[in-house]
């Protein structure tokens, strides 16, 4: 079984977390490793200095006698010439004795520490990298498992489901049918509709099978929609203004962001509130607007288990927007409190014409 974009999220924040942390600390060491071979480095040029300067039999440094200045004996200096020190001279005070290791030598010496210690840092990389994909993979396996099982469990419920849905979706047409002015008979049949929106919400949801894309009427499917919406929320006014407008996609799947859309639209409005749809044709654009509570924080409201209020799984608008991008049609939404919401769908992507 393939990643799912969950997982493959989560192996990758944790492989980045694992590898940076790692990363970070490997960097520390291997700079104050460094540190302390030019520290090293420089303590060994100073004690070669000490030695050479008792009989200057050595040719590593240069040599000179220069007046006596502020810059205290016996001490390692560093200028644009190069590494130096002074030394005293015996019997004379005015002049002391500067031993110098040249500027090209002095970096050459410190290129090779930066050499041997960057093919360090680069070997370290590579093995941090192989223990943080492991570590990554090892902790996420128990979620990839629970994944699985809570997948195979939705599928076995599903399944169990159809049985008795079918039976009572069967019994309540024919009361409807039997008893047409029935208040109640229309209520049943409204809810074994909403159990039904409800399985087919959660089937999309667990669902990664390739999309079968066939030329639809959207006119007529959007009308179809908002007919059954219709009979549920009696107490909405729903709206429309459609174009003839023709696309090319999955039918169940534009059916399932159909009915999300306007389920949540009039779900979550005010009392008598409205539910406008606008299919413009010349741009290629249909929106879904409402009157109703708003939307807090519209950023979220497409992450999975996001909602703001008590109703709900919050996972209706997470499945629009996975099938959004499964068709390829962006979806925006602009929202203020106590006054509405407004979906955008671009279907320029989809358009027949």
């Amino acid at each position: 079984m393939s990643l799912k974009r969950v997982e493959v999220e989560s192996s990758l924040k944790s492989f980045l977390l694992f590898f940076t942390s790692l990363t970070l600390l490997m960097s520390i060491i291997l700079y104050r490793s460094y540190t302390k071979e030019v520290d090293s480095l420089d303590k060994e040029l100073f004690t070669q200095m000490r030695l050479c300067s008792f009989d200057l039999k050595c040719t590593k440094f240069e040599f000179d006698f220069i007046t006596a200045d502020q810059d205290k004996l016996y001490q390692f200096y560093k200028n644009t010439q190069g590494v130096y020190a002074l030394f005293s001279i015996p019997n004379t005070s005015g002049y002391v004795m500067k031993l110098l290791y040249p500027e090209q030598q002095y970096e050459q010496a410190l290129d090779a520490i930066k050499e041997q210690h960057i093919y360090k840092y680069l070997l370290v990389l590579m093995v941090l990298a192989a223990v943080s994909f492991v570590f990554s993979w090892y902790a996420l396996r128990p979620l990839k498992q629970a994944l699985i099982l809570s997948d195979e469990f939705i599928k076995d419920i599903l399944h169990d489901f159809n049985t008795p849905l079918s039976s009572l979706r069967l019994n309540a047409s024919l009361l409807r049918e039997e008893q047409p002015e029935n208040k109640k008979a229309l209520r049943l049949e409204q809810a074994v509709g909403i159990i039904l929106s409800l399985q087919d919400n959660l089937r999309s949801y667990i669902d990664e099978s390739p999309l079968q894309n066939e030329t639809l009427d959207l006119k007529e499917l959007i009308q179809r929609r908002l007919a059954f919406f219709a009979q549920q929320y009696s107490n909405i006014t729903f709206t429309d203004r459609l174009d003839s407008f023709k696309v090319y996609a999955n039918a169940d799947a534009l059916t399932r962001i159909l009915d999300n859309l306007i389920s949540n639209a009039a779900k979550y409005n005010k009392k008598k509130g409205s539910v406008e749809l606008l299919l413009d044709a010349k741009n290629k654009r249909l929106i879904i607007k409402d009157t109703g509570k708003g939307i807090l924080h519209p950023k979220k409201v497409f992450e999975r288990f996001y909602k703001e209020h008590d109703r709900g799984l919050g996972i209706g608008l997470h499945i629009v927007k996975k099938l959004c991008d499964s068709l390829h049609i962006p979806i925006y939404v602009d929202s203020e409190i106590d006054i509405g919401s407004t979906f955008t769908l671009e279907l320029g992507s989809v358009s027949a014409e």
